[in-house]
């Protein structure tokens, strides 16, 4: 068996949804929580040293997926040809096993309710069997996705499989590759002091903030999203933390 996989660049992303629309388009996948492609979103720091991130990702395909171990009944299974983690729906009990074990919570479902049967990214698999790539990497207008081969992409943009806030790739061995952040570099120098005095104070707006450590302290759940979060307790959790329902 050839393991194919994924490579994402998250200095290209900037959460778009092109990929995850794609996906839910070629697939017929209504708008909602059923993400086979997912586009997470968070961001760290605060002004003026602020950056977001986002993570376009679908289902890592593992080398040993956990999922398939646990499965009762067998649905989830690795297909010999590209290596894609599939689903056979008509053995799935809706038992949510496998969503437990996965450490990236790829499994997908269209509610909460109770034996609600599991869906997930298939790699496209119908796609490469005429040639095709994936939808969501043929979708993407900066190229920030590839898709062949795992050794081949390995050997093109090194074997990292994780950035900062993800599982630890030791456990499942995911085919996905990540070249993470670069070093920030601001393009155009400025004073921070006065970017922050001329903030403050903003007209008819009136004063913005009282002192400059309300810039850097905050309560507790005031940002929703500061860090990344890839499995979630409910449907409403998964929708927060990737922007919205229409994708």
């Amino acid at each position: 068996m050839t393991q194919y996989g994924f490579f994402f660049d998250m200095n290209r992303c900037y959460a778009c949804q092109a990929c995850s629309i794609a996906c839910k388009d070629w697939n017929g996948l209504e708008p909602g929580a059923e993400k086979w492609m997912t586009v997470y979103e968070w961001e760290s720091g605060t002004f003026p040293n602020l950056r977001l991130h986002s993570l376009a990702f679908p289902c890592a395909h593992c080398e040993d997926p956990t999922c398939v171990k646990v499965c009762p009944t067998g649905a989830l299974y690795k297909e010999d040809e590209f290596g894609a983690v599939l689903v056979d729906q008509d053995k799935c009990e809706g038992c949510r096993a496998c969503y437990d074990a996965c450490p990236y919570g790829a499994p997908r479902f269209v509610t909460d309710e109770p034996n609600c049967k599991m869906s997930k990214c298939t790699m496209c698999v119908d796609r490469l069997a005429e040639g095709q790539q994936p939808a969501c990497t043929m979708s993407c207008p900066l190229r920030a996705f590839d898709f062949g081969p795992l050794d081949e992409l390995i050997e093109k943009y090194g074997d990292v499989r994780y950035c900062e806030g993800m599982p630890s790739p030791d456990t499942t061995h995911p085919a996905f590759l990540i070249w993470n952040p670069r070093e920030k570099q601001p393009l155009v120098p400025y004073n921070v002091d006065e970017a922050i005095a001329l903030n403050q104070q903003r007209g008819d707006l009136g004063t913005l903030f009282e002192s400059e450590e309300d810039l850097h302290t905050f309560d507790e759940g005031t940002i929703r999203r500061n860090e990344l979060r890839m499995k979630h307790a409910s449907t409403i959790e998964l929708m927060r933390a990737s922007r919205n329902d229409m994708a």
